[in-house]
């Protein structure tokens, strides 16, 4: 299987104890490439908050270029997709997300360090507006706007009026609008939207959310729960063993495949990554397969 595993994120404070050793706590310009010693890839979450600058793009690149056999996929900014493609504004989103490609995508692509490019959209962004305005148009114009040519693109719908009638796939026009420009559906693991099959691209991209679905969408935890957030879960073997499967029929019809997990909590995205990395049979050269024990003994 040709398939990389890694995470959502690498700048964790409480993954200091559980993944980074104590020595490392302020010492966080090392943290990617002690991540990189175990791992070929990993999502940037930081990049969808606010454009990251040209100092921090070339940092990412001089660093993936020590560790060797790395990539970096990107969340596209939330002006884009959260603000731009909700007020229903299509131009001014693509404007926007040339000049990320520009300015954040081309300079790790010419390094050989891209992955994908998500473009998760908002919950917000519904298949039709409450003034019954189509978005299929604004997401098409979007996607016509993005160079999916030279770069991956994966999309993540977030709003269950993109599902079908039988609420476990994506509307065909969805789908066909993301194969016309081999775009790739995101599939999902997670309690905020159900797990859809489709494969639109030659690529493939899976996100593992964590199954905490009492606080999925509650901003206050039960008193005396020790859980960081929503994100703070610990897959069982039992609960991934179906994945395998899964995976291994992506694989068959992708060309590539990514896999990244987001329950970040504790580090337990470290941990699941490096199981689930195991279970598919997949080595990544180069790269440590456990933890060291010392400092995985009670971590979890």
């Amino acid at each position: 299987m040709k398939a990389r595993v890694g995470c959502c994120g690498w700048q964790y404070d409480d993954w200091v104890g559980p993944f980074y050793p104590p020595e490392k706590r302020d010492r966080k310009g090392e943290w990617l490439e002690y991540f990189g010693r175990f791992f070929d890839c990993v999502e940037i979450d930081s990049s969808f908050y606010s454009v990251p600058g040209q100092h921090t793009v070339n940092a990412w690149v001089q660093k993936g270029k020590r560790i060797g056999g790395f990539e970096f996929s990107l969340k596209m900014n939330q002006d884009i997709t959260h603000l731009k493609m909700v007020e229903g504004s299509a131009g001014d989103a693509v404007a926007k997300a040339r000049d990320f490609e520009t300015f954040v995508c081309h300079p790790l692509a010419d390094n050989g360090l891209l992955g994908a490019v998500l473009l998760q959209l908002s919950p917000y962004f519904p298949m039709a507006g409450k003034d019954l305005r189509s978005n299929m148009p604004v997401l098409k114009h979007v996607l016509e706007g993005l160079d999916t040519d030279k770069y991956r693109y994966v999309v993540e719908f977030r709003h269950r009026t993109w599902l079908d009638s039988g609420r476990n796939e994506i509307v065909p026009e969805a789908l066909e609008l993301l194969r016309a420009r081999n775009a790739a559906v995101c599939i999902l693991d997670g309690p905020g939207f159900p797990t859809t099959h489709a494969q639109t691209a030659d690529h493939a991209y899976v996100r593992f959310h964590g199954r905490n679905e009492d606080i999925w969408f509650k901003k206050e935890k039960p008193e005396g729960d020790t859980r960081i957030n929503r994100y703070d879960y610990l897959y069982k073997e039992e609960e991934l063993n179906p994945w395998v499967d899964e995976l291994r029929s992506i694989d068959e019809r992708a060309r590539e495949v990514r896999v990244v997990f987001n329950n970040h909590g504790h580090a337990k995205a470290v941990q699941n990554g490096l199981q689930f990395r195991k279970m598919l049979g997949v080595e990544a050269p180069g790269k440590e397969s456990a933890i060291p024990k010392k400092i995985t003994l009670d971590s979890f």
